[in-house]
């Protein structure tokens, strides 16, 4: 029956059908990489170009110097431009860098490092262009005998190829090697937790080897100098694990893979999986170990994928992750935030899907830390700063089941602790499990988010110890005024009980000072109760971690199951206990020290004057 209206047939249908284009995608979804507003998108601009030239940096093996600046043009549009001391960037892949979405170096590659997709900076440039209609200006150097190359790109949003609307070659920049971009579009600058100044700062807190020169748009320079000249040790690059591998990226592999044997294929095109493992996870799958890899079924596939995770397999090296490490991590948070108390620990390395990982905690308490607001957190990934959606990401789940109140902090039920503190955690990983390709959160894996709790309990322990001591610090004092105040009046009563002169109240006052030193001693809060750091990453003898299993990792639970860790027999002894047993430990050596403290008492008996023996003092 007809409706009149015309009618559509599939070959009508197929006319509007046609490829679409990875930048034409990203145009239109331009929030989905964090370019939601113009505030948001200044500072994601200013955070790719970052990224790009300290993983340059450390990749050529030399200290970051970078310098950042922003300048007001007016009418909500920015300059933004980011120059670096690194190793420069080749004349053909310029263009490509800066103007083509998925093209980069780090996709591949199995190894820690700040960029992933190779999709950040050339997306700040398509957003530059859409907004201000301008093009990027690149300019790189390789070496101090060679010229530096010019160039002007856009980006061809229909293709996702770079367009050069101007090229030249540059004698007169000064810089040995390094390159320099500079990107305008339409932003907003405001200060704040979520600002271009809270990033850089940030930045300059978790890469303590890196020197940023940062000038923002009211022309107000900030130096952030590093604080150490030792670079980071080099990620080495590992083959995929097994258990970080699915069916169907197994069964690519089998297609395209050089070995001749599926025990060859096994033993070389993936890590930890040696000649004798690899005739495991054969016979597990009931194949024979000379199998044609490139001449398996699907079926075939399914059985070696079933085999591989029901086989006990060696878990990946960690040489792949670079932690900043306990005491460099001190040493940023003391260089940016003042306070009285700094803690700091780096976990062992542990495994989520085959993926290698560490996860660092510190702690910064009092000084000038507001003590009525919530506890600010600082997150961090591959020494990169999270800014935004703080309520979605693992690090905030992970403080908030955590009961500080056990720790001297103030706390709702499931809410974030108040009081002056401020906790950064950071994850090192291969692979970073974002919750979404803008980079902003990390996703809920109960493998991280137990190995967070476990970094953030034991910083806490340390600052429990602190806040004890801290409060029986105050109370002595206290007892100490009280005496001190009415012990003239004493003096005076002891002159005229024994007869003494009047110009002696002064010496009475002093030895009854004497006697209150030696039987009052003050607690202290030694070099134990401030800031050590706790490092069992630096301690563990082994680069790798032992087995792993694929079996399911319960949140939150008792032993991580499937692998082996070199720790001390008090961190045995913790991780069988729960907060509250571990708070009240804490309370038994505080009644230990009280004991000691009615000792000393007790040793000092012996010194005390008796008033009857003043007249000693005065013969």
């Amino acid at each position: 029956m007809s409706t009149g209206s015309k009618t559509v047939s599939a070959e009508d249908l197929a006319k509007k059908h046609r490829d679409i284009s990875i930048a034409e995608f990203f145009e239109k979804n331009r929030h989905l990489l964090g370019f939601d507003n113009k505030r948001k998108a200044l500072l994601t601009t200013i955070k790719e170009a970052v990224d790009n030239s300290l993983d340059a940096c450390e990749e050529a093996r030399i200290l970051p110097e970078i310098q950042i600046e922003i300048i007001d043009m007016g009418r909500d549009r920015f300059r933004v431009i980011i120059e670096d001391n690194g190793p420069g960037i080749i004349k053909p892949n310029i263009p490509k860098v800066f103007a083509k979405l998925l093209f980069g170096s780090k996709f591949h590659s199995m190894k820690q490092s700040r960029g992933q997709q190779g999709i950040g900076i050339s997306a700040s440039v398509m957003y530059g262009q859409l907004t201000t209609g301008r093009a990027a200006k690149v300019i790189s150097k390789t070496g101090n005998d060679k010229p530096a190359y010019y160039c002007e790109v856009k980006i061809d949003s229909q293709t996702n190829k770079p367009l050069i609307l101007k090229e030249e070659e540059r004698f007169g920049w000064v810089k040995e090697h390094g390159t320099r971009v500079e990107i305008d579009l339409e932003g907003s600058y405001q200060k704040g937790d979520q600002s271009v100044d809270e990033y850089v700062k940030n930045t300059a807190i978790v890469n303590p080897h890196s020197t940023f020169i940062y000038t923002n748009p009211k022309s107000e320079q900030v130096i952030f100098p590093r604080v150490t000249e030792q670079l980071p040790r080099e990620a080495i690059e590992i083959k995929p694990h097994p258990y970080g591998v699915e069916l169907g990226t197994l069964m690519k592999m089998l297609r395209t893979t050089d070995s001749k044997t599926l025990q060859a294929f096994l033993s070389h095109d993936f890590s930890r999986v040696g000649a004798n493992t690899a005739k495991q996870i054969s016979e597990n799958a009931a194949l024979p170990p000379n199998t044609k890899p490139k001449k398996m079924s699907r079926q075939q596939s399914e059985d070696l994928y079933h085999a591989i995770n029901n086989t006990k397999i060696m878990a990946p090296p960690t040489d792949c992750v670079v932690p900043i490490g306990s005491d460099l991590i001190e040493k940023g948070v003391k260089k940016e935030i003042n306070a009285e108390f700094y803690c700091s620990v780096t976990r062992p390395p542990n495994v989520y899907r085959g993926n290698p990982f560490v996860i660092e905690a510190a702690i910064a308490y009092g000084g000038e830390i507001k003590a009525e607001s919530s506890a600010k957190i600082l997150r961090f990934a591959n020494r990169v700063p999270l800014l935004y959606q703080k309520g979605a990401c693992a690090t905030t789940k992970s403080l908030q089941n955590i009961n500080w109140r056990q720790y001297g902090l103030s706390q709702s039920s499931g809410a974030i602790p108040v009081g002056p503190i401020i906790v950064l955690v950071h994850i090192a990983s291969i692979w970073t499990p974002y919750t979404s390709e803008a980079k902003e959160a990390i996703a809920h894996y109960p493998e991280i988010m137990k190995e967070m709790r476990l970094a953030l309990q034991e910083c806490g322990r340390k600052l429990a110890t602190y806040v004890k001591k801290k409060k029986r610090v105050k109370s002595e004092l206290k007892k100490r005024s009280y005496i001190q105040k009415y012990l003239p009046f004493v003096g005076d009563a002891l002159m005229e009980l024994l007869e003494l002169e009047q110009g002696d109240s002064d010496k009475v006052t002093d030895i009854l000072l004497d006697v209150l030193d030696d039987t009052r001693s003050m607690p202290t809060l030694k070099d134990r109760d401030v800031g050590k750091t706790v490092s069992a990453y630096e301690t563990t003898k082994e680069k790798d971690v032992g087995f792993i299993d694929n079996s399911d990792v319960e949140e939150f639970g008792s032993d991580e199951a499937g692998y082996e860790k070199e720790v001390s027999e008090d961190e045995k002894k913790n991780s069988e206990k729960s907060d509250d047993e571990i708070f009240n430990d804490s309370d038994d050596e505080s009644e230990n020290e009280e004991i000691d403290y009615k000792d000393n008492i007790d040793d000092n008996k012996d010194n005390d004057k008796d008033p009857a023996d003043l007249n000693s003092y005065f013969n």
